[in-house]
């Protein structure tokens, strides 16, 4: 046991130019998957490298560890990181990672998720090779359903983008790419949370990206990321509180960055085009669920709202509560301009913050309901263009965030 972190290293290993690193939590079941198809990436395309894979684990009590050891590593050495028992969190994990890379002089950091069941070897190679081609941060780009990922959808690529200017349409994918020189600014970074240390981790770490001028690109990775799937109506549970939160914290610190950007630009993609060649296994979702959550938050938060919400978007939910069954409608004007007046009434404060967060959900939860009506029938590439048109009006309402944050 050492400080913050236990560490088992059986083959001390004391350097690696290259890591791949699986942050975990109970995850026993799944974890031998990833780790024996990320050694055979490591072989296969950078068997020329000093390479080590690392579990970075939250002290699991299901056999984690050993699952992660026992799987097939192709010889390729092995490091299991765990945080203290007690301490939980996927960004604590990412902590002990950024130390441990720091440590190791590693150039190249690939993490992927540990419940993966669509990563190939050649996962490794997309999300990797870029770090030796003079990009510092890699993000995913794989096809995912439609209903998959729908904080990242409505919330996290939409205001990144009109935000930094950054295209970058998986902020929070969890299978991603960076530096050994991005590992000692996040270590550095006085920007650290207790929502960074839980699930707002993947949020940070692009902003943080993007808020350095490190050199980004999108890897694009051949396959539909299959993983546990959730339902967009079941219960979020601190996830989105931790991630929307993060967003929010970077705004505030990062002010005088954001307000200079107009427009975004796109990010380079890395690897072959975006082609629906195999397509994502169905999320199932119940509108009911969704419709139920998006009107108890008239009972619970209408307070709140009254104190963040402008008298303009405050009257547009009204009568958005007031459509009947069949003319649900949430548009993306009165999201766009909803989420600007969060991001305002979260930096002043003018509840208290964890209550903010909390009474955003019912009306996440409605505009989840009309994304999910409105793309139905649409095929995945219509949804994602769906979604880039949403992104057009996220940047062309910038201006009235402006002048709400400038008052």
């Amino acid at each position: 046991m050492t400080g913050e972190h236990y560490e088992e290293n059986p083959q001390s290993i004391a350097k690696a130019e290259m890591v791949v690193a699986i942050p975990s939590y109970r995850e026993a079941e799944l974890i031998a998957y990833p780790t024996s198809q990320a050694a055979l990436g490591l072989k296969q395309f950078f068997n020329h490298l000093n390479c080590v894979i690392i579990n970075c684990d939250n002290n699991s009590d299901d056999g984690t560890k050993e699952a992660f050891f026992q799987a097939d590593t192709q010889d390729v050495p092995q490091i299991y990181l765990s945080t203290p028992p007690g301490v939980k969190g996927k960004g604590n994990n990412f902590r002990n990672l950024f130390r441990k890379v720091v440590e190791l002089e590693a150039s190249a950091v690939v993490v992927v998720d540990a419940d993966l069941k669509s990563i190939t070897p050649r996962w490794i190679k997309h999300l990797g090779e870029p770090l030796f081609n003079e990009f510092g941060y890699v993000a995913p780009l794989y096809v995912r359903h439609k209903y998959d990922g729908t904080i990242t959808n409505s919330i996290a690529y939409p205001l990144t983008r009109s935000l930094y200017g950054r295209r970058v349409r998986q902020p929070i994918g969890g299978d991603f790419g960076f530096s050994g020189e991005l590992a000692r600014i996040y270590l550095a970074s006085t920007t650290w949370s207790e929502a960074v240390s839980q699930f707002g981790i993947d949020i940070w770490m692009t902003t943080l990206a993007m808020n350095n001028n490190i050199p980004i690109c999108q890897a694009y990775m051949g396959r539909p990321k299959i993983h546990k799937p959730k339902d967009p109506g079941s219960d979020l549970g601190p996830m989105f509180s931790q991630v929307v939160g993060t967003i929010l914290d970077l705004m505030v610190q990062s002010t005088g960055y954001w307000m200079r950007v107009k427009w975004s630009r796109p990010t380079a993609i890395y690897g072959f085009g975006l082609g629906e060649v195999e397509m994502p296994p169905p999320v199932k979702v119940s509108e009911e669920a969704l419709d139920d959550k998006f009107r108890s938050g008239q009972d619970d938060f209408m307070p709140v709202w009254k104190e963040v919400l402008s008298e303009e978007s405050m009257a547009k939910i009204r009568e958005i509560f007031d459509m009947s069954e069949g003319r649900f409608d949430f548009p993306v004007q009165v999201w766009a301009k909803l989420l600007y007046d969060y991001s305002v009434g979260y930096a002043r404060q003018s509840a208290d913050r964890q209550e903010i967060l909390s009474s955003l959900i019912p009306l996440y939860f409605g505009k989840t309901l009309s994304y999910v009506r409105k793309t139905q029938r649409m095929s995945v590439q219509q949804a994602e263009e769906f979604i880039e048109h949403e992104c057009m009006v996220f940047e062309e309402t910038k201006p009235y965030l402006l002048e709400r944050w400038g008052a």
